[in-house]
């Protein structure tokens, strides 16, 4: 067959696909061997991190797309987008007038897997236990706004906010707010290792090899109780140590499907070849790449040094060298297609300007060359990532104004030494957890940020924030998300790169690989099937 590309629109809540893949069935196969699908997400327990698919911890997409297979949630995102619809509940909503009491009722004869009742006590106890461990990861500030959680009668749960939270049900349909067995769970301590007890659409094996998952086998449940209807009854996740790797496999007939992370090359290569079997779906993503900065760095401290860099760093130059056509210049932590985007970055600096950057730092009295480290993780956001800080180095020491050197570690060193503060400035990526311009901003700018950043601006945290939560209406919160990012933009305490496209490849005899990642990432199995290739 001819190898085609799938592009699937970009506004969110209309990502339904143009054209179907190739295979001779759109309905899939329920029998057969094992869907395999290749990753080269990395799943490791390490000292630091010893509870990697602990819901209460796992705070990356690569942990959560185990989860969301396999934990079930009060709230699910419907394929196509759009407001979150109820999965472990029957119904769900506020019941004030003020978003601060949010009621669900779970579905009749709900079970675990492992066929355990499911009841509300178990909800407020999985709630309960992701608040009370905060974890190192800060997963738990996505629950930030409950006050208590209330049981009435076996399915019925209450939550009682501390302040409105319009988002609060884009929260439940996230893995930190997912229902598990307390009988496998302590109520104060994480659970190490890869086990998982939920009542999600799968079970989980995992393969383990040195503390990493090579293989997780998901097995259909039989327990299952939702709204995903399974086109399989199992599924492999392989994970690889390269894209390269995964792509040879790929070729070789051993996996049937790879994601994330393609490289460029590879993806160009995909777009261009012909009469293969393997067709490449490209999807608008919600994936942005941004800057961190520990404010509190003397080398980073003094805002002219952040706004220079801000001032001096090429995006366009940046995306069209090292990403091509995967991806786009991004001038606010908030993607294009979110409602409430906002160009701040390039409304206040505009195109480079080394002269501008200057200006800065000498009005700022910093002498120059100003000398950093720029670290990144060289294994998990794709092998494009050292390209990328090469260039930054390049562009910001060709100015005269830097002296950069760069460094990249493994992610299991990368994300604790971020977190503790001890790098001056850090490249990280965003896929978000729910797609409002909320999850944009509230992660990197609120007590508890999932960067461990230390600035704290009151004007965003006690009234902006909690101001945009209030409204019901996304397009209404828009001014006060706005607002922030214009701060954002001013006191530059993170600094947005791109926003990228998705990218699946898969053979063509697999049925539903257009529907098996959504806008933000999240891996749907279940939408897989084996049909007939052309």
């Amino acid at each position: 067959m001819n190898r085609k590309t799938l592009v699937l629109p970009a506004v969110i809540g209309l990502l339904a696909p143009v054209l179907a893949a190739c295979g001779g069935s759109d309905s899939g196969d329920n029998g057969g061997d094992a869907i395999v699908v290749g990753t080269t997400d990395r799943f490791t327990a390490s000292k630091e991190d010893p509870a990697p698919l602990d819901p209460a911890s796992a705070y990356d997409v690569g942990t959560w797309n185990i989860l969301r297979q396999t934990v079930q949630t009060l709230m699910v995102m419907p394929n196509g987008g759009g407001d979150p619809a109820p999965e472990a509940a029957e119904e769900c909503g506020f019941t004030d007038s003020g978003n601060e009491r949010y009621a669900c009722t779970l579905r009749k004869d709900l079970k675990f897997s492992n066929g355990d009742p499911i009841t509300a006590e178990d909800v407020k106890f999985s709630i309960d236990r992701a608040m009370q461990i905060k974890a190192d990861s800060g997963v738990f500030a996505l629950l930030s706004t409950v006050d208590t959680v209330e049981t009435k009668g076996d399915r019925e749960v209450i939550f009682h906010l501390n302040s409105a939270d319009a988002t609060f049900p884009f929260k439940l349909s996230t893995p930190v707010a997912g229902i598990v067995n307390p009988d496998d769970y302590d109520k104060n301590k994480l659970r190490d290792g890869f086990d998982v007890s939920g009542s999600g659409a799968y079970t989980l094996k995992a393969e383990v090899k040195d503390d990493v998952i090579v293989k997780a086998v998901f097995t259909k449940n039989p327990n299952y109780q939702g709204t995903s209807e399974l086109k399989n009854d199992k599924v492999e996740l392989r994970s690889f140590e390269s894209a390269d790797s995964m792509g040879t496999a790929l070729d070789k007939g051993d996996i049937d499907m790879m994601t994330r992370t393609m490289s460029p090359a590879q993806i160009k290569k995909l777009q261009n070849d012909k009469g293969t079997d393997v067709d490449l779906i490209e999807q608008p993503g919600l994936e942005i790449r941004y800057l961190g900065f520990n404010t509190n760095d003397p080398s980073v401290k003094t805002k002219a040094v952040r706004q220079a860099m801000a001032q001096v760093i090429n995006r366009g130059e940046l995306t069209s060298q090292v990403y091509g056509s995967g991806a786009d210049p991004l001038y606010s932590m908030v993607p294009a297609t979110v409602t409430g985007h906002a160009n701040s970055f390039f409304n206040k600096y505009g195109d480079p300007s080394i002269p501008k950057a200057k200006d800065m730092l000498a009005a700022a009295n910093i002498s120059t060359p100003v000398k950093l480290t720029l670290q990144y993780t060289d294994d998990h956001y794709g092998p494009a990532t050292k390209d990328e800080f090469e260039l930054l180095q390049k562009q910001l020491n060709d100015s005269g104004l830097f002296k950069v050197s760069i460094k990249g570690e493994n992610w299991s060193t990368f994300r604790p030494n971020e977190q503790k503060g001890d790098y001056e400035v850090y490249g990280m990526g965003w896929f978000p957890d729910f797609p409002d311009a909320d999850n944009y901003l509230a992660p990197f700018l609120d007590k508890d940020n999932t960067i461990g950043s230390p600035y704290a601006n009151p004007e965003i945290r006690t009234k902006l924030i909690p101001e945009s939560r209030r409204e019901a209406d996304r397009l209404t919160a828009s001014k006060s998300i706005e607002e922030i990012q214009s701060i954002v933009a001013d006191d530059v305490p993170v600094l947005p790169l791109w926003q990228g496209k998705q990218y699946i490849a898969t053979r063509d005899d697999i049925t539903g690989a257009e529907y098996a990642l959504n806008s933000s990432a999240t891996l749907q199995l279940w939408e897989l099937g084996r049909g007939v290739g052309s």
